[in-house]
């Protein structure tokens, strides 16, 4: 296993600040008025499985993840650095895609196969950033307004720059959709159940309480069960036959008919959304803004 050269110098991949403005999305962009819609959500299980699931990626989870320990901290720092790099501006963008790359550089180990990883390698970097897009076009696709064609080719073209921040070279991600498509199945022939994806499905089946104000406090037991099953169904029905064959996941007929039963309802309810609903990642910023900048 070959290391990045650069693990000692993490800005050596990374893009100067004057092409910082060019790489991130617009306000007219596809990315800027599609990744923020709030029904996005139910897909973080899915892509968390598929980055897990990559025996490297997995391995630095489970060596140096919090994510056993606080799963909801870790969802909400996946969003501070979506919605920064996404609705944040070229300076917020660039500078999150240097901590982001920087704080890599430290994570290091043996994979269970006795192989050395590090979390810099560039294949399971780039892995990383392109199931994001994966999960937002299938969970458009699923639960919201499926992009068409022309959409999707200006959202991968859109979310292959924005890796650029991150320090993903341009040949390491593909040009375009129909060939992301086809990196996609190549990738997931790689992926397996590894420990990290069954710390994932036990985070997902039995979600610990998130910090509530004390006055709803007492409804997380009644939320628990509901926000597991549907949590649950979405992650495990949105990876498909073939790996949920591989991870030695059951689902049934009935199980089908309630993930289509649930995006059947999520789609017809677009019309109903509030704008701040089907675009959170502005307003999100906003309310996080003193945390981000601490």
């Amino acid at each position: 296993m070959v290391l990045l050269s650069t693990t000692a110098m993490p800005h050596a991949r990374m893009p100067p600040v004057r092409q910082w403005p060019a790489l991130v999305p617009a306000p007219d962009s596809i990315t800027w008025q599609r990744a923020g819609d709030g029904r996005l959500l139910m897909a973080a299980g899915y892509a968390l499985l598929l980055q897990v699931s990559h025996p490297t990626v997995g391995a630095g989870v489970s060596e140096h993840s919090s994510f056993r320990s606080d799963p909801w901290g870790r969802l909400l720092r996946t969003l501070d650095y979506t919605y920064t790099m996404v609705y944040g501006g070229p300076q917020a963008a660039g500078e999150m895609g240097r901590r982001i790359r920087a704080m890599h550089t430290r994570i290091r180990g043996q994979r269970p196969d006795g192989l050395p990883y590090h979390a810099l390698e560039p294949a399971p970097y780039a892995w990383v950033h392109a199931t994001l897009a994966e999960a937002i076009v299938a969970a458009h696709e699923r639960f919201g307004c499926a992009l068409s064609a022309p959409e999707r080719e200006r959202f991968w073209r859109e979310w292959r720059a924005l890796g650029r921040l991150l320090g993903i070279g341009a040949h390491e991600l593909p040009d375009d959709w129909k060939a992301f498509r086809a990196y996609v199945r190549s990738m997931t022939v790689q992926l397996e159940r590894t420990a990290a994806v069954d710390e994932v499905l036990e985070a997902l089946q039995r979600p610990g309480p998130p910090e509530l104000p004390s006055v709803l406090a007492p409804a997380w037991p009644l939320a628990r069960i509901p926000l597991a099953r549907v949590l649950g169904l979405a992650s495990v029905g949105m990876l498909g036959p073939g790996l949920r064959a591989r991870f030695g996941l059951s689902w049934s007929a009935a199980s089908e008919l309630q993930l289509r039963a649930l995006g059947t309802a999520l789609r017809a309810a677009t019309p109903l959304m509030p704008a701040w609903l089907a675009n959170t990642g502005p307003g999100y910023l906003r309310r996080r803004g003193p945390a981000l900048a601490a």
